[in-house]
């Protein structure tokens, strides 16, 4: 007589009421649906890429900015935007240029080919700094043409009335007019500047909705068609991890439109890999654990009753750890370090929720027949246990000394490359992987013009002090003019505001280079001897600022990640030893992946550098995803150690979770690697990092290095506990 299990009508009596809770929740889930995915296909129009105010207030950039709020030229409200027109720059022309600009604030918005944009009544005017001038210089050769369009700061996070980002619209329509004025004076025209080029990043944000999106649920599926050799039952966990993460938008969505929170088009990109990839892999350790339950168990319900006691343990302590630790991306001084922390945080509390619920009432309706051709039939014997991972467990139990040395030594040689690590920030010009006009324009601007020309660094001073200030600047190699603000270009008198005036130094090198950043130090010091307190602004001062700020963020936010996840691995494992032997691996690995990357990003993918936020946002990724997997394992070791002693526990851990483990390791580093379709070298960078990390983790961090060092220290690995060997 077969052992497989009656037909559901024949066991409905037993399991009715949970087979009907299942109904419900998936009915549930669905008409949730209905409202969350309409909101999360809205998420883009409450993003909030506005660069200009992300520092703290504590900075000396911000500290300028509220000192220069009383001059009618409003520094901190000005973005300046060039346009460079290459040709003759004979005074007449010059003459025209200037008569153009003039015309430029009235003209109404067009996309790049000059056609109308639906539904956007707007004018470039609409978006520009009503106080600052709109001046055409030429170069002291003769050969081009330099006009300067200030935008309004606080107009470049909005949103046009088509809910489209309002900057690379209207960089667009400036393009666009300019080009057809050059046309028709014999000129050619580029368009950089600051505001271009956070023009054409933002532009780079437009493929969120679609390419990406599609691009990690591809991935995805390939790879649990690969694990599950399963025609249908992969549709289950991207379905559900689907769900998630249009649960979490809608959530963000509902913060970000009444600014509890905020978001910006890095943030959205990280949450949909980091929620797919989270989601995935919570659904990859349930389901295996339902397929091994289904051996044992003649009932699915019974299955799925024991499959979801064992994995909401590790899954919620897994959840919450990496929820945690973005949380902490709270303590950041930078506004956008914080962004990420509220946004993934709620992401991953969707991704657990919805696994845990909606997932298990899927493959209980379902049956056993969704793991076709691979049916787990009651009591057969489960292939896990005889597989590479179980040859992989008794390898590591036999010369645990040999393992855990070499593994050891070869992520101490990798972790030595770290030191080689340039992330001191890159400028916006060099963020890009595929290098847009923007850039191309401000690197063409400097065969005829300082690099600093028409986006100056900014002095505010006394006017008592001027002269001698003026003097100081002038002595530091790479300022080639200092001027004082004025009421306007036909006026030559220093503007006075409570007897101080703004000085404008004007540098060899472009405002957003290294070379500039590090030039504001120097400034800083050769000013504040003058006078204490003077302030230095301006766009290299933001670079520089903001390099302080990050610097300052890794000192609070490293240390406090490592001990609130000491603390839950040591409430999860009730062992001391454990908690900081995981710890230290997962340490070790976070460096050694900064070795690594290092050499790639500066000898493969030859990157300027490394952004300064990269040492953070890969700190808690790479940490929190590691240890994910490590409390995957080691609370099955556990649970295996009570019942055969830690040595066997050891084996047994490693023989049935390798492979899922690994699985979902493979689909988090996919994921992750898909945000390289993005044209922009921080997401690359984070990319790359958290897939090679989480790769490097699971096949031999988890695999081998954490596995022999519980066979070398044997049941003292669970002290204070105390599980026999």
């Amino acid at each position: 007589m077969s052992t497989e299990p009656q037909p559901v009508a024949t066991n409905m009596k037993k399991h009715r009421k949970p087979l009907w809770f299942a109904i419900v929740l998936v009915v549930g889930w669905l008409m949730a649906s209905s409202i969350t995915g309409p909101l999360f296909g809205q998420l883009s129009t409450v993003q909030k890429n506005d660069n200009s105010k992300f520092l703290p207030s504590s900075a000396e950039t911000e500290k300028f900015n509220a000192a220069a709020a009383a001059f009618s030229s409003g520094a901190n409200k000005s973005l300046p935007e060039l346009v460079l027109f290459v040709g003759d720059a004979s005074a007449a022309k010059v003459g025209a240029a200037n008569a153009f600009l003039q015309t430029l604030k009235g003209q109404p918005l067009v996309d790049k080919i000059g056609q109308a944009i639906p539904q956007v009544s707007a004018k470039i005017g609409d978006f520009l700094d009503p106080n600052s001038p709109l001046v055409a210089f030429p170069s002291k050769d003769g050969k081009a043409i330099l006009a300067s369009v200030p935008f309004n700061a606080d107009q470049t996070g909005l949103n046009l009335s088509n809910k489209k980002p309002a900057l690379p619209a209207v960089t667009d329509a400036i393009r666009f007019y300019s080009a057809k004025f050059a046309m028709t004076n014999g000129f050619t025209s580029h368009v950089t500047g600051i505001a271009a080029i956070l023009a054409d990043l933002f532009g780079a944000f437009g493929s969120l909705d679609s390419s990406l999106l599609l691009t990690t649920g591809s991935v995805v599926a390939v790879i649990l068609i690969i694990v599950y050799r399963s025609p249908v039952l992969w549709i289950l966990p991207l379905f559900s991890a689907g769900i998630a993460l249009s649960f979490a938008g809608a959530v963000i969505y509902e913060l970000a439109k009444h600014n509890i929170i905020a978001l910006d088009g890095a943030s959205q990109g990280i949450l949909s890999v980091l929620v797919l990839g989270a989601a995935t892999d919570y659904a990859l350790l349930l389901i295996a654990r339902y397929r091994e339950e289904l051996h044992h168990e003649q009932s699915r319900v019974d299955a799925m009753r024991k499959a979801w006691r064992g994995t909401v343990e590790p899954i919620v302590a897994s959840g919450s750890t990496v929820a945690i630790s973005l949380l902490l991306l709270l303590l950041a001084s930078l506004s956008n370090n914080r962004g990420l922390g509220p946004v993934g945080a709620i992401g991953i509390a969707c991704a657990v929720i919805t696994i845990m619920t909606l997932l298990p009432a899927l493959l209980v309706l379902c049956g056993r027949w969704i793991f076709w051709p691979r049916i787990p039939h009651f009591g057969t014997e489960d292939e896990k246990l005889l597989g590479l991972w179980s040859r992989i467990g008794n390898a590591t139990a036999r010369k645990p000394r040999q393992y855990w040395a070499a593994t050891g030594l070869l992520l101490v040689v990798l972790a030595g490359f770290a030191s080689t690590l340039h992330a001191s920030g890159i400028s916006t010009a060099q963020s890009f992987t595929k290098v847009p006009d923007s850039v191309k324009a401000q690197n063409l601007s400097l065969k005829y013009f300082s690099g600093g020309e028409g986006q100056p660094t900014q002095i505010w001073t006394t006017e008592a002090d001027q002269s001698a200030v003026t003097a100081k600047l002038l002595t530091i190699k790479g300022i080639t003019t200092v001027v004082p603000s004025t009421d306007g270009p036909m006026s030559t008198a220093p503007k006075v505001v409570n007897g101080h005036v703004i000085l404008n130094a004007t540098l060899v090198a472009t405002p957003d280079s290294n070379e500039a950043k590090n030039l504001i130090p120097i400034i800083r010091a050769a000013v504040h001897s003058v006078d204490s307190a003077s302030l230095v602004g301006g766009t290299s001062a933001v670079y520089y600022d903001t390099a302080k700020a990050a610097t300052r963020d890794q000192h609070v936010i490293f240390p406090v990640v490592l001990i609130v996840i000491a603390i839950i691995l040591g409430l999860l494992l009730r062992s001391v030893i454990a908690s900081l032997m995981l710890l230290v691996t997962v340490v070790l690995s976070y460096l050694a992946t900064l070795g690594v990357c290092s050499l790639v990003f500066h000898h493969l993918f030859h990157f300027a550098g490394e952004d300064s936020g990269f040492p953070l946002f890969a700190f808690i990724f790479l940490v929190a995803l590691g240890i994910d997997y490590n409390i995957f394992l080691m609370t099955r070791v556990r649970e295996e150690s009570k019942k055969l002693g830690t040595r066997a526990g050891m084996t047994k851990g490693v023989t049935v979770t390798g492979g899922v483990i690994t699985s979902a390791g493979v689909v988090l580093a996919a994921t992750f690697t898909v945000l390289g379709i993005l044209p922009l070298v921080f997401l690359a960078e984070i990319g790359f990092s958290v897939a090679f990390g989480v790769l490097l983790d699971t096949l031999i961090v988890r695999s081998i290095l954490v596995p022999a060092v519980v066979h070398q220290f044997g049941s003292k690995i669970w002290w204070p506990s105390k599980i026999e060997d």
